[in-house]
């Protein structure tokens, strides 16, 4: 079933297509939905440039969509009614685990273009996970976090010793309930890994991120 992934550039929705490919779907196009003014992406901070060379590593295409939140959901169905004229798809990969109201939204945006939401992690442990896609050869850091990690997390590579830090600070070591997003350096869909580049630290309001130079 020829799909699109709802690509964060992060950890979840690389496990979730990996899991869906391994389940029979075929991911033809990554959809990201950007800021107001399409430079960074919306929840991980990411510049548009990271984005394309993740995709170029797989040889796909992402297609990238500057949104407000006001206008978030609205972009998201023409973006995805685009993808069903352009590209024949017929399902949407999520990377979500848990969280309820994300999946109602989900299903929701995906009914109103005909197609069907696919949430290949959906209520598995996540402890479980996270080992699962360390152990499947996805390498990735973390980008942005809330203040109650601060600044010493961004940069850092996750691992079984992170994980660990993670746990005895209290946070979910997937970030499910958005403690901290991540960037994929590498994992087995890519050709090689891709290339992070110069960045530094900044705040803004109670959030952490990486900003590219």
């Amino acid at each position: 079933m020829r799909s699109v992934v709802s690509w964060s550039g992060g950890k979840d929705s690389c496990y979730a297509m990996m899991q869906a490919k391994a389940a029979g779907y075929q991911p033809v196009v990554l959809l990201n939905m950007m800021n107001e003014n399409g430079q960074i992406s919306r929840s991980h901070g990411l510049p548009q440039a990271l984005l394309m060379e993740q995709a170029s590593m797989m040889d796909m295409v992402v297609v990238t969509v500057p949104a407000s939140w006001e206008s978030y959901e609205e972009r998201f169905i023409a973006a995805l009614q685009q993808l069903v004229e352009i590209y024949e798809i017929k399902a949407a990969v999520f990377g979500d685990i848990d969280l309820q109201a994300h999946r109602d939204w989900e299903e929701k945006v995906c009914a109103a273009v005909g197609i069907e939401a696919v949430l290949p992690l959906w209520q598995q442990s996540r402890p479980k996970l996270v080992m699962e896609m360390l152990q499947s050869g996805i390498k990735t850091m973390i980008v942005s976090c809330n203040t109650h990690l601060g600044p010493d997390f961004l940069g850092r590579i996750l691992d079984e010793d992170l994980v660990k830090e993670l746990e005895a600070k209290g946070v979910d070591v997937c970030g499910e309930n958005g403690e901290f997003h991540t960037l994929v350096l590498d994992c087995p869909l890519f050709k090689r890994p891709v290339s992070v580049g110069v960045y530094t630290k900044v705040q803004h309001r109670d959030y952490w991120f990486l900003q590219w130079e």
